[in-house]
């Protein structure tokens, strides 16, 4: 049964075989929560609300927004790079279909691509990292990359993006921007 909560889509599945245990995920826009069958209206609305919160909290927690993201360059910045990339302003961007992310060093501007939203932290910090190392080294030669590979998991991070770019058919190499 489809419901809409606080301006969300919701999908509500009830279940004989489910006895007592109720779940939730996102599918696309909506978010699926599949309930007990013996749950009364009553319930099913506060198993609803619990686990859409639940859902809601998780996403945002994944998702920083742009004073998130500011906040995390700036710890990147200081435990990676000696704290001397400093940015202007760093932001999600939804224009960047062949990037993960950009950087314009002449004015400290950091921009990522709304489509790591979601993606483990691991992996938006690897992008991050990347484009506040270009406010020092231009380029992708031998010191960019020392710079780089201070973070422990870049090489994890950028085989989790040449995946998803490999599984989405994309040409989005983590090197490009």
């Amino acid at each position: 049964m489809s419901q809409s909560h606080s301006g969300m889509k919701i999908d509500v599945r009830r279940s004989r075989r489910r006895k007592q245990t109720v779940s939730a995920y996102r599918d696309g826009a909506t978010i699926v929560v599949m309930i007990p069958a013996r749950l009364s209206q009553a319930e099913e609305r506060e198993w609803v609300a619990a686990m859409v919160d639940r859902i809601t909290t998780s996403e945002r927690r994944r998702r920083p927004d742009d004073v998130g993201l500011a906040n995390r360059a700036e710890v990147l910045s200081n435990r990676y790079l000696d704290g001397l990339a400093v940015t202007a302003s760093v932001r999600w961007v939804t224009n960047q279909n062949s990037r993960w992310g950009s950087c314009t060093p002449v004015d400290g501007s950091i921009r990522l691509s709304t489509r790591l939203q979601g993606m483990p932290s691991y992996v938006i910090d690897y992008v991050l990292l990347h484009e506040l190392t270009h406010l020092l080294v231009h380029g992708h030669g031998e010191e960019f990359w020392g710079w780089v590979h201070r973070y422990d998991l870049s090489e994890r991070a950028r085989g989790f993006l040449e995946g998803v770019s490999a599984t989405a058919k994309l040409d989005m190499t983590p090197d490009a921007d």
